[in-house]
């Protein structure tokens, strides 16, 4: 099996990482100083499930004409997917399906009107992970843990035979038959929590402990709800309610990593999260008024 990841950053890395220890064949697209540092001294990964380093990467810094791929694994931004997914419907010959690590539901609606339905599948990354300032890859905490599936009806064998064999090496890719429903619970969450805290600049802490703000916070999950539901989607449990819970574990201290790019005033995803669902909800007539000041006071 012939595995492409584009990307090889915090997520692309481990799962690079724990893929070397399979027998398929991985390919790896990256550039600049990545390439550099990956071609001499190897891709190496620190975490408390497994530390790993594998040399003589196979690296390319694009992708070549006619090449062929089972699997292709897209780790990049959200505002360089298009680039890349264009790339890839260009130069890959043959069946291949994509698996889309991008936070929210861009990515997938982007290959389903492009490839069809049933050529589209849905992947959800629930880990941290980055690159530190030596080029090592720092997986933080113990969560690991990747869902892939159809996004139409179609089955895939190859899909269900790749999750079994990287499972054997501690790689957690689970195949997932409602795909769209792990996506979208995800989404509901992250595009509030993306939004408010780099809005407001708090802590997920901060916001929680003042009424106004996490009412706030609340009525954007709800916006993001209310657009699943015009999807189809359907949940075997309540979001709001699921996420609500999970956020009283949660560090006080936690912000989202929308946030820290915004500090450091980088390129931030905010036009793919709740400019999505903006540019969404207006195609299906629906309010949301909350999205639409997160996108009007983080632009001001």
């Amino acid at each position: 099996m012939k595995v492409l990841i584009y990307g090889a950053g915090g997520v692309g890395g481990f799962i690079g990482s724990f893929l070397e220890k399979t027998d398929f064949e991985i390919s790896y697209v990256v550039r600049n100083k990545r390439f550099e540092f990956l071609k001499s001294n190897g891709l190496i990964l620190k975490s408390k499930i497994e530390n790993l380093k594998k040399k003589n990467l196979k690296l390319l810094e694009k992708i070549n004409k006619g090449d062929s791929y089972d699997i292709i694994i897209i780790t990049v931004k959200l505002y360089d997917f298009d680039y890349v997914f264009d790339e890839i419907v260009d130069k890959v010959k043959g069946d291949f399906i994509i698996l889309p690590m991008q936070n929210g539901i861009y990515a997938e609606e982007k290959i389903s009107k492009t490839l069809g339905p049933d050529n589209t599948y849905g992947a959800v990354a629930q880990i941290s992970a980055h690159i530190d300032s030596k080029q090592i890859v720092q997986h933080i905490g113990t969560l690991a843990t990747f869902f892939v599936g159809s996004y139409g009806k179609k089955e895939s064998q190859t899909l269900k035979f790749f999750c079994e064999k990287v499972q054997e090496k501690n790689l957690s890719i689970i195949f997932k038959e409602n795909i769209k429903e792990k996506i979208w619970e995800k989404f509901i969450f992250l595009s509030a929590y993306s939004g408010i805290t780099t809005m407001t600049q708090k802590t997920i802490g901060e916001i929680y402990n003042n009424s106004e703000l996490k009412n706030k916070f609340n009525n954007a999950m709800k916006e993001t709800f209310n657009l699943s539901r015009k999807f189809g989607v359907d949940f075997k449990r309540d979001p709001i309610e699921f996420w609500n819970d999970k956020i009283k574990k949660m560090p006080a201290e936690m912000t989202s990593s929308m946030y820290y790019d915004f500090l450091e005033k980088k390129k931030l995803e905010l036009d793919w999260l709740s400019g999505s669902i903006i540019e969404l909800a207006e195609k299906k007539g629906i309010k949301c008024e909350t999205h639409k000041e997160i996108v009007k006071k983080i632009k001001t």
